[in-house]
Parts: structure tokens; sequence; C-alpha cells
């Protein structure tokens, strides 16, 4: 199996996928190994990237941050979503942080994504509201967007927060705070921080607990029979930090966050070109070398011949 991030990952600076990076993916699921996409994104948002790459719908594509796995047909596979009551809980400690609160929701069109200050989030984050405007929803207060009762679908699936990275520290506080409240929600919540330091931008995800990248992907190589010493995972951020401590190789990008560049080096995991370079393809390329003359999958031969 070969899982791989998208943005900062496969994808380039212009939120693309270079011709070369779609070649390997097609090879390496023409040489039988599992490709799976793992990302912070939404399913309909990241669909949008992966759409013309040409992968069997049969691909597996496990979105906001392990909360969601489906497979590129759309068939659900698993969703985790999050009690009411804990993002009753979120909207009220987080208090002035709120304005920058985004709720997402498993379904499409207004209402996927609910704010309460679209205007504040605007500033934070001006080209993400551009790209998922149409279905953005303002409600005001916040709490209202769940006084329709605790079902499956009034659940969110993860709550997000974004700003500089001063002030996201200052939020990620307040959840430290030993308040019981904040004690409270610390049990019920796993916090996910994917970090742009050039564009002094830090994006905090608020996830049901235990829900991850590397909590989806050990799952579903539990129902495939594949063992973590056959998976190999390519990533550039902190939110892919356990999916990379999980697979047997781990491969980060040159362009991932310091920190990140420094758990690499300290773990000995790979570290590949850009994806201004198209580093991603060429691990994958480096990896499909390796494994052409290995006379089986169970022996590493995938971890093995990603390094360097």
């Amino acid at each position: 199996m070969l899982v791989c991030d998208l943005d900062g990952t496969l994808l380039n600076g212009q939120g693309t996928m270079s011709e070369a990076t779609v070649a390997a993916l097609r090879q390496a699921e023409t040489a039988g190994i599992e490709v799976v996409i793992a990302t912070g994104r939404r399913h309909g948002f990241a669909w949008q990237a992966l759409a013309p790459v040409g992968l069997r719908p049969g691909t597996v594509l496990i979105s906001s941050n392990g909360a969601v796995t489906r497979t590129f047909a759309g068939e659900r596979m698993h969703r985790t979503s999050m009690p009411v009551a804990t993002a009753l809980l979120l909207c009220r400690q987080l208090g002035e942080f709120r304005n920058s609160l985004i709720f997402t929701f498993e379904r499409t069109g207004p209402g996927a994504m609910i704010v309460e200050d679209l205007d504040a989030l605007q500033r934070r984050i001006p080209r993400w509201v551009e790209s998922n405007a149409h279905e953005i929803e303002c409600v005001m207060p916040l709490e209202r967007a769940f006084e329709h009762g605790d079902d499956l679908v009034q659940q969110p699936i993860q709550a997000m927060i974004c700003g500089t990275l001063a002030h996201m520290e200052e939020a990620l506080a307040l959840l430290e705070d030993p308040a019981p409240e904040a004690a409270l929600l610390r049990r019920n919540l796993s916090v996910h921080r994917t970090e742009y330091a050039v564009r002094d931008l830090c994006i905090v995800d608020l996830m049901p607990f235990g829900c991850s990248k590397g909590n989806a992907i050990a799952r579903l190589a539990a129902e495939r029979g594949i063992d973590a010493a056959e998976i190999a995972a390519i990533g550039d951020n902190m939110n892919d930090l356990d999916m990379l401590a999980f697979a047997g190789q781990a491969v980060v990008m040159e362009n991932s966050a310091p920190e990140l560049l420094a758990v690499a080096s300290q773990n000995g995991w790979a570290v590949t070109a850009s994806n201004h370079e198209g580093g991603a393809a060429q691990a994958i390329l480096r990896m499909l070398e390796g494994t052409a003359a290995a006379p089986s999958m169970a022996d590493g031969a995938l971890a093995g011949n990603l390094h360097g």
C-alpha cells in the first residue's frame, strides 16, 4: 500500500498535480500497489484535484484527516462524527476565537461548512474562502447550527480554526486550560496542526477523539490484510505525522514543515525533493524500480526501496 498526502505532497504550489506525478500514481496501481490518498481536505474539495488523475474507481480517499473514508466511486467505507455536545462545548471554550471556527458536515452545497463570521474568515484565509464559498453558510450564533438534535445529519465530522502561527498558539492554550470544560474537551478531541510558516498560517483541525490519518490507514490496512511493513507513506505536514509513524517506510517532502523535518531526521525517514520539483513522483518511481525485481511484497520490499 502507498499512502500519499495531497496538498504540499502530490499537489504543487498552484494546487495542481503534474503529469509526472499522475503517471507515477498510475504506474503504482498497475504494479499491484494499492494507492490511497489521505488528506485534510473535505471529500468534495479533494475530489476536485483528484478527478482528472484517472485512478481506479475503487481507489480509497481518506478525507477530513481520517473522519471519512470513501472510494473514488463515492462508496462510503467509514465515517467518524463529532457529538453535538462536543461541538457546543467547543463554541463555548474557544471564546474570542469562535469567529475563526468552522464546522464541517458530510453533505454538499450550502451548509457543508458553517461559520459565524465570514468576513473575519475572509481576512484570515481568503483563498480558502473563495474556493469553498458555494458551500459555506453563516449561522449566528453558531450554536443554532445544532438546534435540531444529535442525529448523524446534525453531527459535524470536524471543526477547524485558523490564523497566524502566534494566534493559533493562543487558541491551543485555551484547550490546555485546567478548567473542567477544557479537560472534558481534551478527552473528546484529537487535535491536528497544519502549518505554513512562509504564509504565517496555521490550521488547527479539531477532530472526534481518535480520528486521524494514521488510525484510518491502520483500519484500512487491517481490512485489507496488509502489514504496516508493506506500507509506504508520503507527507509534508504535522497532520501527517501519525500516518508516517505507522507506515513501514516514511517519506517526507523537502518542503515539509520544519517540525516534521526535524522528526524525520530523528527517525531516519527519507526526504524527497519538494512538491515544486515532483518529489512525490520521484519517491514513487524509486519504489517501483526497487520492487520490480522483488519476488514478494511480503518481504518488506515496498518499505525497503523508498530509502534515499
